[in-house]
């Protein structure tokens, strides 16, 4: 038998690769003659890094940068295994939990960190980058990133703006003569759920701004600032950016990388499952075993077991998902071709227990389930 191990970290709790050995370890005691490999898998949010430095044998570096107040943070990213392609969260950089919340402001913060985190990734060589930007605490249309590139953002004066939302409005035009030309030559994806526009009543500040710190003042503010920004980029870039479903996402940065990097934002787990070449890996598998923490009905919506079930359909592989907790609307998963659900324990694996004791559950859950299949 070939069995591919393919789930998501049950947050805040194991990490993908400790969810897949655990699985493994109870797989191999009922068919310990069979080829297991183990595929941790992300959606594109938190543990992306680690997840497909785990999956493709990569390494973790770290970068002191400017964090979304102007502070040192020292941030981390991924290079891959093929020493080509970085993975970066810009929550590392640009994140809202690395503000205290009564500091929280998106007038002021900046996604510039998040710009020389892909710098860094370009000093070492990488052609190919995968961003993930979820959990920002910034709303200024990834001019901060861009700046730390070399994009020059001039006011009437020609001089630069400051950071934050806030400045945007007073740009006056775009110099990109002095951008890092290797831009030019690299693809980079951007993993993405979010759908929303740049502005209006769906975009960036008045959906997401709110839970930055806005105030309903500052709301109409940034929106004003991002729609002047959004009408420069299309004057001096030859880009329309404003309607692009997803430039809303992490404050506009969706925007900003489409803008200045020519990015494509994809959804969170197509671009991990391409990322760790999911699909070649399970082309001739007899089972595929995924999971994430709680399975319910937002599953279905671009998170990893249903992801991981949608590429093994097109192989008739059956699949199992594991999780620690089964929420209202689990039952949908059934339609996204996942063929079995089991949930780990009665009561529900608590996140203060030990590590070892979460992975022995999972370990005699699946050893059990299949002792019984």
């Amino acid at each position: 038998m070939k069995i591919i191990i393919a789930p998501d970290s049950f947050k805040g709790s194991l990490s993908a690769l400790d969810v897949a050995e655990a699985i493994k370890l109870g797989v191999e005691e009922v068919f310990p003659q069979a080829t297991i490999i183990k595929i941790p898998m992300a959606d594109g949010g938190e543990g992306t890094v680690q997840c497909l430095v785990d999956a493709t044998s990569g390494e973790i570096r770290k970068e002191k940068v400017y964090g979304p107040l102007g502070e040192k943070v020292l941030a981390s990213y991924g290079i891959l295994g093929d020493k080509k392609t970085a993975v970066i969260e810009m929550a590392e950089a640009s994140g809202i939990t690395l503000i205290p919340k009564k500091k929280r402001n998106p007038l002021i913060t900046t996604t510039y960190g998040t710009g020389q985190l892909i710098k860094a990734a370009l000093d070492q060589g990488c052609e190919k980058m995968v961003i993930g930007i979820g959990g920002s605490a910034t709303n200024d249309g990834g001019a901060g990133m861009a700046q730390a590139l070399g994009a020059r953002l001039l006011d009437k004066e020609d001089q630069e703006i400051g950071f934050g939302g806030r400045e945007l409005k007073r740009i006056e035009r775009i110099d990109l003569s002095s951008i890092d030309p290797r831009i030019k030559s690299t693809q980079v994806l951007v993993a993405s759920d979010v759908t929303n526009p740049l502005c209006g009543p769906r975009g960036a500040s008045y959906v997401y701004g709110p839970q930055k710190g806005a105030t309903a003042e500052m709301v109409e503010e940034l929106d004003q600032a991002l729609n002047h920004f959004a009408r420069i980029i299309k004057r001096d870039l030859g880009k329309d950016i404003s309607e692009i479903p997803g430039a809303g996402a992490a404050g506009g940065l969706g925007a900003g990388l489409i803008a200045f990097l020519n990015a494509e934002l994809r959804p969170g787990v197509e671009v991990v499952i391409e990322a760790v070449r999911l699909e070649e890996a399970l082309k001739d598998a007899d089972l595929v075993i995924t999971g994430e923490g709680k399975v319910d009905s937002q599953t279905v919506y671009g998170k990893v077991p249903v992801g991981v079930a949608k590429v093994a359909k097109r192989y008739k592989i059956p699949v199992l998902a594991i999780a620690a907790l089964i929420g209202d609307g689990a039952e949908l998963v059934y339609q996204h071709g996942i063929d079995h659900l089991i949930k780990i324990s009665e009561p529900p694996v608590k996140l203060t227990d030990p590590k070892t004791k979460k992975i022995g559950l999972i370990k005699n859950r699946i050893k059990d389930f299949l002792i019984n299949r």
